[in-house]
This record gives structure tokens, C-alpha cells and sequence, in this order.
């Protein structure tokens, strides 16, 4: 006979749904001794809770999960999508609105890509929108220099390896020559790390702008670098699939924090 499943979820999940941090950094939290449940400091993310549990961090009863929330931001070249940078470099969140909640990005932009990034207040958005299953495909905007053909840019099509790395078949569209330099629209299921300059490389080229233009239905349109937009819910309803306003668990009574983004 199978063993039953454990209720409730997993404390990582429910602690980045609370808006405490992505799931990874929550299990880093946990592994920190930072967060107890009924009293027990945690040194394992592998538990499962319920709205029945106390969970507090830091000794403060985490808040209730919000309603989940997805922003448009354009990213402009030179910023780091991450919250803190060991090199002192300005990133993404030291630059968003103050009237926005704290906020996890969906997949990255390296430093010098710049366009369409999507936000989230919630940990389980994120991980939906950044898997590969959701089968979205991320557009952009790439220039680079020199003078391809359709016969250069084949491989990319037809999917290659890269230093050990297997990146899948792209979408590619030649748009036109600008002087040195050209313009291409690439689409792609993945967002692996520097995956677009990586495989350009790989067939001889280097991308000297990155622009990414839309993120599967989601797109960037007339947005300026630096501004924020929210999706409307019903269109993010829409398009997770939500027949209704997702089940999130309230825990009652518990004292919601200051913003700490």
C-alpha cells in the first residue's frame, strides 16, 4: 500500500508565497536557523505545513500570502537582475518604483541585455513562468556585428552544444544589415545563462545589443526602459490558467510586517 502523501506544502514554498524570499533563498534561510515552526528552529526545508502551523522568522510571524501580482518592467542596460551584488553594481531592485511590494524576477537579464523583464510577488508564479514546460517562448531584438547569412545561422536552428551545454533549436530571423552590424529575432523555449551570446559566438558572431521584446503572451510594447506596469488580473488569470482566485492559505491573526524590499 502507498504511503500517503503529507498535507500541506512544502515550508520553502510557503514561505516564499508569504514574500519572504525566492524558494531557493528561503531553503538558504532555513538552513540559517532563521525560521521555526511550533516553536522548533528548522535546519531542513524538508517539511510540510498548514495554515495550522506557526511559522515565524526571525521571531515574527511571517504574513499572510498576498493575492498573486505580475508586473511588466523594462530593464535598461547595466543593471543586475539580483537583489544584492558582491561587486557593488547597481541592480534591478535598487531601482524599481518604492510604491511597488517586494518583488522576485522571473528568470534573468545579464548586465548589458535590457528589455522585458516580468515581476512577481509570488514564489509559485515565478516557478511556473520560468519552466521550460510552460512552453512560452521569449522573444528578442539581437544586433550583431558582421554580415550573416541563413547558412551562418543554421546551426541555431537546428539546436547545438556549447561547452558541454545543449541549447535547443531557436527561432531565428535575419531582419536586416545596418552598416557593420545586423539585426536579427530570435525566439526561444529556454533562458539558459548568456545562451543567446554564447550560441552566436558559437557560429562566429558577437552580439553587440540584446533586446528582449516579449516573454510567451507578455510583451514589452511602448514601455520605457525603467517603467513598471502591472498585468491586470483577469489577464493573469487568464493565462495561468486560474478558473478562480487561487486557494492561498491565510494564516489568521498573524501581524503582517513592514516592507523590507
Amino acid at each position: 500500500m502507498a504511503d500517503t502523501p503529507p498535507k500541506g506544502d512544502r515550508i520553502a514554498k510557503v514561505l516564499a508565497r508569504a514574500g519572504v524570499a525566492s524558494r531557493r533563498d528561503c531553503e538558504k534561510i532555513i538552513a540559517a536557523g532563521r525560521v521555526k515552526v511550533n516553536g522548533k528552529t528548522l535546519q531542513s526545508p524538508a517539511l510540510n505545513v498548514t495554515d495550522r502551523d506557526v511559522i515565524l522568522l526571525d521571531g515574527e510571524p511571517i504574513k499572510a500570502p498576498d493575492t498573486p501580482r505580475l508586473w511588466l518592467y523594462h530593464k535598461p542596460p547595466g543593471l543586475v537582475t539580483t537583489e544584492r551584488d558582491e561587486k557593488g553594481r547597481d541592480t534591478v531592485f535598487d531601482n524599481l518604483p518604492d510604491t511597488l511590494p517586494r518583488v522576485m524576477s522571473v528568470g534573468r537579464l545579464d548586465l548589458n541585455s535590457e528589455g522585458l523583464l516580468l515581476l512577481t510577488n509570488d514564489g509559485g508564479v515565478k516557478r511556473h513562468l520560468e519552466l521550460p514546460s510552460t512552453g512560452w517562448t521569449r522573444r528578442y531584438r539581437v544586433r550583431i556585428n558582421g554580415r550573416p547569412t541563413e547558412q551562418d545561422l543554421a546551426p541555431l536552428t537546428k539546436g547545438m552544444v556549447v561547452d558541454g551545454e545543449r541549447f535547443q533549436p531557436m527561432q531565428v530571423q535575419l531582419d536586416r544589415q545596418q552598416g557593420a552590424n545586423a539585426w536579427l529575432t530570435l525566439g526561444l523555449k529556454e533562458g539558459k545563462n548568456r545562451e543567446i551570446r554564447r550560441a552566436m559566438a558559437e557560429v562566429g558572431f558577437t552580439v553587440n545589443r540584446l533586446i528582449r521584446i516579449s516573454y510567451g503572451p507578455f510583451q514589452m510594447r511602448d514601455l520605457k526602459p525603467g517603467e513598471v506596469e502591472e498585468v491586470k488580473q483577469r489577464v493573469l488569470k487568464d493565462q495561468m490558467g486560474w478558473s478562480q482566485k487561487p486557494k492561498l492559505s491565510p494564516r489568521k491573526g498573524r501581524k503582517k510586517p513592514a516592507n523590507t524590499r
